[in-house]
């Protein structure tokens, strides 16, 4: 993983109605550490749908729980004298086993909704979003500079898992 990314499992309480879980806790000091959560969102896309690629440069760290369907959320790490400038992680999140993952903002990462039904993510920033300046740059999803460090191709978001 790269430095940072981290995933911890979330404790599912489940009973004859339903099931109860804690998906944030400021005392998740191993996940955490000196972040404070300042903001919660909810992120409802499409089978399909990719929101890729972004990151931030003022701090912002995401903490993204799937709630509903699965996704895959990647990590890329582009920065000059990185040891690991050209990794990528690639994380697949679903509903069925509940898991924080963390994404340090200065990665660039994004999320692609996989299986046939929509996905829905709660996830948590440690910076509020400011629509005058926002902390965030962009590049396109399917940017060719982008590559899969396991084939040193271009990352490709819709190519089969099991190939």
């Amino acid at each position: 993983m790269l430095p940072g990314v981290k995933i911890q499992d979330l404790k599912k309480n489940v009973d004859e109605r339903g099931f109860f879980a804690e998906i944030m806790r400021q005392d998740w000091k191993d996940l955490l550490g000196d972040d404070t959560v300042v903001q919660a969102n909810l992120s409802y896309s499409f089978p399909g749908i990719i929101r890729a690629w972004h990151r931030h440069n003022q701090g912002q760290i995401d903490y993204f729980v799937v709630v509903s369907g699965s996704m895959k959320i990647c990590a890329f790490d582009d920065t000059q004298g990185s040891p690991t400038r050209g990794q990528l992680d690639e994380i697949v999140a679903s509903a069925e086993k509940l898991q924080v993952v963390r994404i340090p903002g200065h990665y660039w990462h994004g999320t692609k909704t996989i299986g046939d039904k929509p996905s829905l993510t709660a996830y948590f920033v440690n910076r509020l979003y400011d629509l005058k300046d926002p902390d965030e740059d962009r590049r396109p999803w399917n940017d060719p500079s982008v590559s899969d460090g396991r084939t040193s191709k271009p990352y490709d978001w819709n190519k089969p898992p099991h190939k």
